[in-house]
Parts: structure tokens; sequence; C-alpha cells
């Protein structure tokens, strides 16, 4: 423990709760929702750590690597918490455009703050953040104001919870090996071993600190020789995200704090050695409580690229998208009778192959809880049009394109323009059976849309006329298939009479103009039947809304001109993030609940294109930002 001037005991308090909302202000739980979590990241792994100063989800060296702290999925599969030893009120906010978070605990007769972090390298800026990471989590304990207490528990168990290591002491602190990990743990403060982990309690005054750090030793290599000031990485840190939040200001449109604290999310989500974005930081959260809805969304599906991309032109500046899109060159492997899959591993991987692990309970009791996805087996008609919308979107940013890149668009098109007409699983992924899905055919329409607009730059001027009949005979067939007269819409099957909101996203494509009389029709009928508290579910009788959708609907609401409307949806929308701006996939209409993993790329990718659409939108004399 290191004692330093500090500030003023009362200005102190007043400079650091300045910054933070009074929503935050909590009593201690036995529970921790989903929504009382916040997200780390360096840009290769993340954590969760929740606002009684636990973390409870750590995966390392990578997003997708086994958890050394999983309790989010099992009371015993490992945490880390550091709070006072008694009853208080806490209170967090991240510190400026940052993933770095800052909770100040409020006791009887004191006040400290804990500042978390994931430690990226020291000195790296802008673009060139989450490169090359120490693998360091880091955590510092500020007094504030008077004295408190405090409580330090250290419980990892490696391998999702499997594995419970070994300890040694070390001249630093301690060395912890269990399986394939090792962990060398420093921390300020005198610490024991007890039958559970490692443990201190500890006193701070005003004007003290105490800094923690855990850091992941790679196999084969030594330990570190260099120590680690946790109060001068954490300020580098910070620094290091506000150089890249500096770089992406040009957003100047409505809820711009909104969109920027989405775009810090979806760059946390990025995995920077490669520039893919996973779906979500978690597995296995539910979409029902103590339902069998459990995924595991650690990689990076090409499903969701356009959007994506779009979120990313909005949201931050060219450099991810063109990253991002390099990453599907790499991994494409359009080639020959290669196929493309619908998602892929944060490093290319192809076998995504899912297993249950059933030791664990699961959160809130929602079993089983899954890792990999067997979604990657599945053939969906729709990640031709992904593609072939993101190269449209940014075909003055790829400047001339690469033979390889020019075959790969080609043959997706060309896949597009012959399968259409099969059945596929969807964009939801289903695992009963492939069935004609809208969606599908539209991406089909999209994907020959843009290779027509994009033949010259694909030197494709031959194939260009079949490409158009076939985009041709893809909208007859969904005007005259995809309308079902009892619905009055368009709905989520061809020949169908059931709603799905996937429709929505027929004007968001340019397939139709949202002030077309049949999608009118169409975004009414879904927002009347799908829609409760705000949100859009994706189809009848989904208990809870769909973050993604409901952001679906506010896009649709601004193409029709029904820009108050709309601008009433986003904020209702936008009400079932966490204090920290934080989505995950799904929400409880009317609730606070939130379900499913966290924090959900999807949802932020909605939040920022909702956003962006609603400020063309707007009329001159709407709203202010």
């Amino acid at each position: 423990m290191s004692t330093g001037s500090g500030p003023p005991e009362n200005a102190g308090e007043e400079a650091l709760t300045a910054r933070l909302s009074p929503l935050s202000l909590i009593q201690r739980v036995s529970v921790v929702k989903i929504r009382d979590y916040a997200f780390l990241s360096d840009s290769q792994s993340s954590a969760l750590v929740g606002r009684d100063g636990s973390v409870d989800w750590y995966c390392l060296p990578r997003f997708d690597s086994p958890s050394v702290f999983g309790r989010i999925l099992d009371r015993g599969s490992g945490h880390w918490h550091i709070r006072p030893a008694g009853e208080y009120r806490s209170q967090w906010a991240y510190i400026g455009h940052s993933l770095v978070i800052r909770n100040v605990f409020h006791m009887a007769k004191g006040s400290v703050s804990l500042t978390d972090a994931l430690m990226f390298e020291p000195g790296s800026r802008g673009h060139g953040i989450g490169r090359k990471v120490p693998h360091v989590l880091l955590r510092r304990v500020q007094g504030l104001a008077g004295e408190a207490d405090m409580d330090m528990e250290f419980c990892p168990r490696m391998e999702y919870g499997l594995t419970i290591p070994r300890y040694q002491s070390t001249d630093r602190g301690w060395n912890i090996v269990g399986g394939p990990v090792e962990l060398d743990l420093i921390a300020g403060v005198p610490s024991e071993l007890t039958g559970e982990g490692i443990c201190a309690r500890f006193r701070i005054s005003a004007g003290q600190s105490a800094e923690f750090s855990l850091a992941y030793r790679a196999p084969d290599c030594g330990p570190s020789d260099r120590a680690i000031d946790a109060r001068l990485t954490i300020e580098d840190t910070i620094a290091a995200w506000h150089s890249w939040a500096d770089l992406h200001t040009g957003y100047q449109g409505l809820y711009r704090e909104e969109v920027r604290r989405s775009a810090l999310v979806l760059q946390g989500l990025t995995y920077q050695p490669t520039g893919s974005v996973i779906a979500a930081a978690t597995t296995s959260l539910p979409e029902i409580a103590g339902g069998r809805e459990n995924w595991d969304y650690r990689f990076a599906w090409l499903r969701d690229l356009s959007l994506v991309m779009r979120a990313l032109w909005v949201g931050a500046c060219p450099d991810e998208p063109e990253r991002f899109f390099a990453w599907i060159d790499r991994t494409g492997g359009a080639q020959g009778h290669q196929a493309v899959q619908i998602m892929y591993g944060i490093g290319g991987e192809r076998d995504l192959t899912e297993h249950v692990l059933d030791h664990l309970e699961g959160y809130q009791g929602s079993r089983p809880v899954r890792v990999g996805n067997d979604a990657w087996r599945q053939r969906q008609l729709d990640v031709p049009g992904e593609v072939l919308d993101a190269a449209f979107l940014l075909k003055e940013k790829l400047g001339d394109m690469s033979g390889f890149t020019r075959r790969l668009l080609v043959t997706l098109a060309q896949r597009a323009a012959s399968g259409w007409r099969e059945r596929d699983s969807g964009m939801w992924e289903a695992r009963d059976r492939e069935r004609h899905y809208l969606s599908s055919k539209l991406m089909c329409w999209v994907a020959l849309d843009r290779a027509v607009k994009l033949a010259s730059r694909l030197d494709a001027w031959s194939e260009a006329g079949g490409w158009e009949s076939e985009r041709d005979q893809i909208r007859d067939t969904i005007l005259s298939r995809g309308w079902s007269e009892r619905a009055q819409a368009f709905t989520g099957v061809l020949g169908s009479d059931h709603l799905d909101a996937s429709a929505l996203l027929m004007p968001i494509v340019g397939f139709l103009p949202a002030t077309d009389r049949r999608m009118r029709a169409t975004i009414d009928a879904v927002e009347r039947t799908l829609g409760e508290g705000g949100l859009i579910r994706r189809w009848p009788g989904e208990p809870n809304g769909f973050i993604l959708c409901s952001y679906w609907m506010v896009e649709c609401l601004a193409l029709a001109g029904l820009t108050d409307k709309a601008m009433e949806k986003f904020d209702q929308v936008s009400a079932y993030s966490n204090d920290l701006g934080l989505f995950s996939e799904m929400a409880e209409p009317g609730t606070d609940e939130m379900l499913g993993n966290f924090p959900q790329a999807f949802s932020h990718i909605g939040l920022i294109n909702a956003a962006w659409q609603v400020s063309i939108a707007r009329p001159p004399r709407g709203r202010a930002p």
C-alpha cells in the first residue's frame, strides 16, 4: 500500500462523483444481473466486472479462450472481488471515452474508488491499440474520504471452472498455475492463501492507494522482469483509448455520445490481430432466463457484415471497415468448391464445433452452457448479400481491388444467382429445418443488385446481364410470395402468414421505400403485433424484445418520414441499456431485465445505424442532439 498526497478529502470526492451517473447508486445485492456488469477489453480478450467489484468473467489470451473467472455462469467457476468489508452503495462510470471503469463505494465512514482496466501495450496509440497487448488486468483502490476496510478475494478456476490451480508465493506476490494457464498476481497489500484462494483484508484512508495486477504468462515464457506500476499503466491505457476516440469524431448527428460509446464497444469487441469483430464477449447468457436457448457468441459472423460496416462507417473511420474486409479476404475461401461459411473464429478458424459444459449450472440456472457454435455448419443464403453490400459501401476506400477480392465477390454473386431458390436456415439460425426465408431471398437480391452496380470494378460485364435477370426474378418472387393478404404484411417465410421482424430490412437495404403502401402496412403490423414496451420481438410468441430489431423499427419510421415517432422509439429502446450505455442481445419489455450475451455487437450496431438514419431524416426544426 502506498500513501500519496491525493486530492483534498471533500474536493476529491466531488471531482470524482461529478462524472458519475446518479442512476448507478445501489445497495449490495446477492445476485448480480447482466445489467450490473461493466465491459473491459484490450481488443484481444475481455472481462466483465460487477458493480459489486467482482470480476466474474475473464477469458485470456483470446476472447474465445476458456475462462479463468467464470462465476457469471456458475458460482464455483472463479472470481476476483475487491470491495468494502461492510455495507455500501456503489456509483460508477467509464472514464471519458474509454473502457476503463471507475467504481466509487460509499460507506458510513468513508469513500473509496476502484478503477479496473485491461492494459494496452504502453505507448500504443490510435489505430495501433490492441495489436500487441501484455494480457494484464489492472485494479487500483484509492481512498477518497475517511477510511474503510476492504476485502480482496482471488479465486481463479481455469478451463471454465474445471481446474483448481496451485499457488506459489513469490518475491512480488503469487504465481498461479492451473492446466495450460499460468498467472502472476501482484497484490499491493499483504495477502494469504486460504482454502478458497488468496485473500486479504486491508484498511485504506483518504489519499492512500493500493495497486493490483494479474498478468498472463505465455507458455514457455519465463516471468516478466518488468515491474508494473498500476497507476501509470492505467493512465496510459486511458490515454490510449482517448487517442483512438479522438480519431473518430466525424459523426456529428443526433445522439452523439451514445454513438461514440457504441463505437467504443465495437472497438472493444474487435480482435485487433485480425480485425474480426465478435458478436459478443460471452457464451450462454440465456435468451430466456432458465431456458435452453444459450449460445456461444465469441465468433465473427459474416451474416452481420453489412450492418457492422455501416455502423463502423458512421461511428468510426474507414480504417476499421477496411481491416474487416481484409479479414473477409483472408477467411472467405471462395475458391473452387470450398464453401464460404456464415461465421469463423476470430483468427479465421473454420471448425467451431459446439459442445456442452455439463459441470456448469448456467446463469440463473440456464442450461446447457455451450462453447463453440454449430451454426458454422448451416447453409444461410444471405452471406453473399452481406459481403457484397459491404464491398459496395466501401468501394471508394477499397481502391483497386486485388484479383483475389474480385474473384471472391464474383463467386459470391454467382452463388446468389444459382442458389437463391433453395431453402436455408435463415438469419435467426433455425435448428429444426430449412425454409424459404424472405430475408434470405432479400439478401440474395442485395448480392446481385450490388454486383450489377460493381460490375465494372469486378471486370464482370459478361456476367452482369445474368445477375440482373436473376435479381429481377428474386424481386418478383418476394413481391408475389412474400406478401400475405391475411396478415397484410410481408412475412418471415414465403407463402406464410407469420410475421417476422426481419421484414423490416426491406427498406433499410433499398428493396422497397418505407413509404410504399405494403411496406407501411408491414411496419404497422410488426409494431402492433410484435411490439411491446418500445421493443420489437423477432416473431410472435417470443417473450423478450430483440434490441437490433427494435432499432430496425426506428430506421423504418425515419425512412417513412415519421421522424418524431422514430425519435421517441429511439429513446424507448435506448432506455434498455444499462447506466454505462451497454446492451445485451435482448430485454424483457417493461422491466430492466437484460437477456442474452453481453455486450452484444448487434445491439450497438443497431443504435449507431438508427441514430444516423434519424439524423438524416430530422426536419430543419427537429429536436436538438
